[in-house]
């Protein structure tokens, strides 16, 4: 949430200035076994599974005299303000999931089964697909493959429970698939995870390449720390997944992918967090369908850069259910339960500008009591279609601009074309502070006998009859089609 009288401040400044705002911003194994390659090999991906990023660009001073115009990246254009914005269309689904990604059926027919046995780690060094099933406590699957590699392992009936080691830990592949054919694979661990030498191997599947989950069947996943982690990327294409933690369920450094698949996060603090400490113009969240609920204490989808949704049936509660710098929703079913903002645009990068963006889809969200709000952005917010509904009692807060120019809004249940901005608070003013009260005996104070010096309410010279000024009453002032001046 902003500091309310700030932000008033802030803004009578822009009116007065015409600047332009902008925000700143493993283990120890004593008994192992090596499995060494299967007879198969992998057969080769298609061409073009490229990442995407938000870019990178510098941040301009919108007040200088002559900001410039500078070169944005690659994936970036400049607004009104010029400022950064994203362009969303760089993450196209076309290129994020490669045919084996979304295969959820594997080829056993060269597969090498291996059963689990308490105490003993599995170390798996050469392409191929591998069978795990059996039950036990404290054996761990260690992939130690070459970076040109694929890995793909098949989860049938496969129980692990572990002390203090990820069940399923990654070292180094180029690529590893875990693929479920059955309805009864559990990975927990119970205990504080031990470091794997300046590792923090801090989730029950732990992987330092490109993961990929898929399949037809389910896993379930129990975690003191984080559910699963990645250094690099995660994609989501199939299967059953349900994961119970302390931390993030899944928490990888460049993105987040979903095509499909069933996910159901309960009791952790994160539900997708993608985000790399030391690169803020990494860290994306793609959900292009699939069956999706979240119950996090903080942020159920949190990304560093851009959160884009295009389809999916989407259920999610909160502290704040969608954080990332920029938000796009195109399609899709969502449903936000929160008890800060429901949707919150703020400024994670310096990469890029922060803005919400609706362009289709169904967007519900249920507000809980105080300074909370429905859509919260440091930058603008963009309504171009689809149907968003907001019950509580900051509907809209943006530092930017507004919008509107299709689509159906709902505020509290009444249909409205404009997007309202709240960033005075709500009831009571600035920060929800108390006015000051009516003295309770005014019969007795005498009218000032000379009035003709001071303007009357309604006309004060630009402000509103309440003292505010004109513009920042609801929505900015908008030109014949539709769209904000200036």
């Amino acid at each position: 949430m902003k500091k309310r009288m700030i932000m008033v401040i802030a803004a009578i400044t822009m009116l007065t200035t015409g600047c332009a705002h902008i925000s700143s911003s493993m283990l120890g194994y004593s008994g192992t076994e090596t499995v060494m390659a299967a007879s198969n090999k992998s057969g080769d991906e298609k061409a073009g599974e490229d990442k995407t990023d938000g870019g990178k660009a510098e941040e301009k001073n919108a007040c200088r005299e002559n900001p410039g115009e500078g070169k944005p990246g690659a994936a970036m254009t400049r607004n009104s303000q010029n400022s950064v914005s994203a362009d969303f269309s760089v993450i196209d689904p076309d290129k994020l999931f490669t045919e084996r990604d979304l295969e959820q059926t594997p080829d056993l027919s060269d597969a090498e089964k291996i059963t689990v046995a308490d105490g003993r780690d599995t170390i798996i060094d050469g392409e191929g697909t591998y069978v795990l099933t059996g039950n036990a406590k404290n054996a761990s699957i260690i992939v130690e493959a070459d970076d040109t590699e694929k890995i793909q392992l098949v989860l049938d009936g496969l129980v692990i429970t572990n002390d203090d080691s990820p069940c399923i830990y990654i070292k180094s592949a180029d690529k590893v698939f875990i693929t479920t054919i059955s309805d009864s694979n559990k990975l927990s661990v119970t205990g504080t995870f031990s470091a794997d030498g300046d590792t923090n191997t801090d989730a029950v599947i732990f992987s330092k390449d490109d993961l990929v989950l898929n399949g037809t069947g389910s896993l379930d996943i129990s975690s003191t720390d984080n559910g699963i982690s990645g250094k690099d990327g995660i994609k989501l294409t199939g299967g059953s997944l349900r994961v119970e933690c302390k931390g993030s369920a899944i928490e990888a450094h460049e993105e987040i992918l979903v095509a499909d698949g069933n996910l159901d996060i309960t009791k952790c603090n994160d539900g997708l967090h993608a985000e790399e400490n030391d690169d803020d113009t990494t860290g994306q969240i793609y959900i292009g369908g699939g069956s999706i609920n979240i119950s996090a204490s903080d942020d159920a989808i949190h990304a560093a850069t851009i959160v884009k949704i295009d389809d999916g049936k989407l259920t999610l509660s909160g502290s704040e259910c969608i954080e990332g710098t920029a938000v796009q929703v195109n399609g899709g079913t969502i449903d936000i339960t929160a008890s800060d903002d429901g949707i919150n645009a703020a400024q994670k990068t310096s990469s890029i500008y922060p803005v919400y963006e609706q362009n289709g889809g169904t967007v519900t969200i249920e507000m809980g009591s105080g300074d909370t709000d429905g859509v919260d952005s440091n930058g603008d917010i963009r309504i171009n279609g689809g149907t968003i509904s907001i019950t509580g009692q900051s509907i809209f807060d943006y530092d930017g601009n507004a919008e509107y120019n299709g689509g159906t809004i709902i505020e509290n249940g009444k249909e409205t074309n404009t997007i309202t901005n709240q960033f005075f608070g709500g009831h009571g003013g600035p920060g929800n502070m108390e006015m000051p009260e009516r003295p309770e005996n005014m019969e007795g104070m005498e009218k000032p006998e000379n009035m003709e010096g001071f303007p009357k309410p309604g006309n004060m010279g630009g402000f509103g009859k309440h003292g505010r000024p004109d513009r920042f009453q609801g929505q900015r002032n908008m030109d014949s089609s539709g769209k904000p001046e200036n």
